[in-house]
C-alpha cells in the first residue's frame, strides 16, 4: 500500500487545507501522483463532483491543486449542519438522513468502515494520499466518534504532523498541548510541527521551537510566512464574521467604488460566493449582520444557507428583510444565491427541511419555491460553469429569466448556481448593470480580472512558500515511511479513551 500523511491542526482555520492544497499542488509538479482525503468534514461549503455527488469546496479545490477533478473519494462523509444540534449526513456524496450530535456514535462503526475503505483504495491508486484532520486532534471529548483525526491515524497507521496559526498567539502552547492531551498512542503518531502564518523574523521564533523539541521530541518541519493572496476559498466560519472584509481590496479603475453588504446568515452556506466580487478592483465586500449595515451599501447580497426558512426569520427578527426590502424598493440592486434566492420570492413551501409548510419570502421576485425530497446536484461546464445544491424548487415564475442562470425582477436577482459570478464576462456584465442601479455610473469594471485563474493561481503561491519554507523531503520522507513512535509527554491530562 502506498503512503499517506494526516494533517492536523490545532484550532480549526489554522491552516491545515491550504497545506495540503499546497502539498498537493507541489507533489504534483514534481511527478507524485497525489490525492485529497477528508475523511469527515463538517461545513455548509460544498462543492459537486463529477460523480454528481457532494463534497467539503476545500477538497474540490484540493483535488483541482493536484490536477484531478473533484470526487466524492476525497470527502466520503460530509456534515452539513443545519441546526445547532443536528446535521445532515452526507455518504459518498448523497444524503442520507440527518443526525443528532448526542447519536452520532451509534453511526460511528459503520462510517469508520466507510472512511477505511475509501483511504485504502486511494492509497492503491496513488502514491501519496494526504489527509486533512478536522478541528483538531486535541478534542478529547471528541475522541470516542473520531473518524478524522487521530481515530483515522490509529486505523490507518499513518504519521501526523500539526499545524499551528502563530496569527492567533500562543502557537508554542497550542502545538505542546495538542500533544500532551492525546492517549500515549496517539501521540506517538505525532511525528512533529508546522508553523503556519508567520511574520516577522523567524530567527526570533527559534529559540521557542528549539525549546518545543526538547520538551516534545518532535522537530519543526517548517515556517510558513503570513501572505495576503491566501484569502480564497476559506472554508471555516471564522473567516466568516460579521463586520469583516473579504478579501484585499484594490482601487477603483475609474472615479467611483461599489459596495457590497453580504448577509451574514446563521447557517450562511457556499460564503465563496461573494469571493469573486471582492477580487474586482473598486469593490468593497463586507459582511454584516444588522440593517446599519445596509445603509451605504450599493448592492445587497443574500448569499447561501442550509436552512432557508430558519435563516428567513432571523433576517425577520433582525429588521434586516424590511431592510432589503427597502434598499430593493428603492431602485438598489440585490442578489440572492441559492436559499437567498428562495428568500426573495413570494412563497415558500417546505415540509423537508425545516417542515415548516407554507412560508411567506419578501416578495421581491414573483417567484414560488417549494422544498423536494431529494436534493438537485448538478454541475455546469457549458458556456457557463457553476454548480447546483438545492432541494428548493422554482415552481411558479412570472419573471424575467437571467440569461438562463436565474430569475430577475428590475434590480433584485436570484440564481440556484453557486460559482456563478466566477464566470468573467457575466460578472463584468452583472457589475455594469448594478453599479448603474445604485447611481455609481463613475464605477468602471475591470476588463482583466480573471477569477478562476486567481483561484488556481493561489494554490501556486502556497506551494511556492511550502517549497521555500518547509522541509519537504522530510514531510515527504514521513508520508512514505510509515507510522512513527515519538515520545510521549506525561503530564497526568492524557485520556483513556481507545480507539
Amino acid at each position: 500500500m502506498n503512503g499517506a500523511l494526516l494533517v492536523a491542526g490545532t484550532t480549526s482555520d489554522a491552516g491545515k487545507s491550504m497545506v495540503v492544497a499546497g502539498l498537493c499542488r507541489l507533489l504534483a509538479r514534481r511527478g507524485v501522483r497525489v490525492a485529497p482525503f477528508k475523511a469527515q468534514n463538517m461545513s455548509n461549503n460544498s462543492a459537486v463532483t463529477v460523480e454528481g455527488g457532494e463534497i467539503g469546496r476545500a477538497q474540490a479545490m484540493q483535488a483541482r491543486a493536484a490536477g484531478l477533478a473533484p470526487s466524492i473519494r476525497f470527502n466520503p462523509v460530509l456534515l452539513k449542519p443545519g441546526s445547532d444540534r443536528t446535521s445532515q449526513l452526507v455518504v459518498r456524496g448523497q444524503v442520507t438522513g440527518s443526525v443528532a450530535a448526542a447519536d452520532y456514535i451509534t453511526h460511528r462503526d459503520r462510517l469508520a468502515d466507510v472512511v477505511a475503505g475509501e483511504l485504502a483504495a486511494l492509497r492503491e491508486d496513488f502514491d501519496i494520499v494526504l489527509c486533512e484532520g478536522a478541528g483538531s486532534p486535541a478534542e478529547i471529548n471528541l475522541r470516542a466518534t473520531d473518524l478524522a483525526n487521530m481515530g483515522l491515524a490509529r486505523r490507518a497507521r499513518m504519521p501526523v504532523i500539526v499545524v499551528g496559526d502563530i496569527d492567533r498567539g500562543g502557537v508554542l502552547a497550542h502545538l505542546y498541548g495538542t500533544v500532551a492531551v492525546l492517549d500515549p498512542a496517539d501521540q506517538e503518531l505525532i511525528a512533529g510541527f508546522v508553523v503556519n502564518k508567520f511574520r516577522g523574523d523567524p530567527a526570533l521564533l527559534a529559540p521557542g521551537l528549539d525549546q518545543l523539541r526538547e520538551l516534545t521530541g518532535r522537530p519543526t518541519y517548517g515556517v510558513v510566512p503570513y501572505s495576503d493572496e491566501l484569502w480564497l476559498d476559506a472554508e471555516d466560519s471564522v473567516s466568516v464574521q460579521a463586520g469583516s472584509i473579504v478579501g484585499r481590496p484594490n482601487a477603483p479603475r475609474g472615479a467611483e467604488a461599489l459596495t457590497v453588504a453580504a448577509v451574514r446568515l446563521p447557517r450562511i452556506s457556499n460564503s465563496t460566493d461573494v469571493e469573486a466580487l471582492a477580487c474586482e478592483p473598486g469593490v468593497t465586500v463586507r459582511w454584516v449582520t444588522d440593517p446599519a449595515g445596509l445603509a451605504d451599501a450599493d448592492v445587497v447580497v443574500l448569499p447561501g444557507t442550509k436552512a432557508t426558512v430558519a435563516d428567513l426569520e432571523w433576517l425577520r427578527g433582525r429588521g434586516l428583510a424590511d431592510a432589503v426590502v427597502a434598499h430593493a424598493r428603492a431602485g438598489r440592486p440585490v442578489l440572492g444565491v441559492c436559499g437567498g434566492f428562495q428568500m426573495l420570492c413570494r412563497h415558500i413551501d417546505d415540509a423537508v427541511e425545516s417542515r415548516a409548510g407554507q412560508v411567506d419570502g419578501l416578495g421581491l421576485l414573483d417567484a414560488d419555491i417549494t422544498f423536494a425530497s431529494a436534493k438537485t446536484l448538478r454541475h455546469w461546464e457549458t458556456p457557463l460553469h457553476g454548480y447546483e445544491i438545492h432541494h428548493g424548487q422554482v415552481t411558479r415564475c412570472e419573471d424575467g429569466d437571467w440569461v438562463g442562470v436565474g430569475v430577475r425582477r428590475g434590480a433584485v436577482f436570484g440564481t440556484h448556481w453557486h460559482g456563478l459570478m466566477d464566470n468573467n464576462v457575466l460578472r463584468r456584465g452583472w457589475l455594469t448593470e448594478a453599479a448603474a442601479a445604485a447611481g455609481r455610473t463613475g464605477f468602471v469594471v475591470a476588463d482583466d480580472v480573471d477569477v478562476p485563474a486567481r483561484r488556481d493561481g493561489q494554490l501556486d503561491v502556497m506551494a511556492d512558500l511550502l517549497d521555500a519554507h518547509l522541509d519537504v523531503d522530510a514531510v515527504l520522507g514521513l508520508a512514505t515511511g510509515g507510522p512513527v513512535r515519538r515520545p510521549v509527554i506525561t503530564t497526568g491530562l492524557m485520556s483513556s479513551l481507545q480507539i
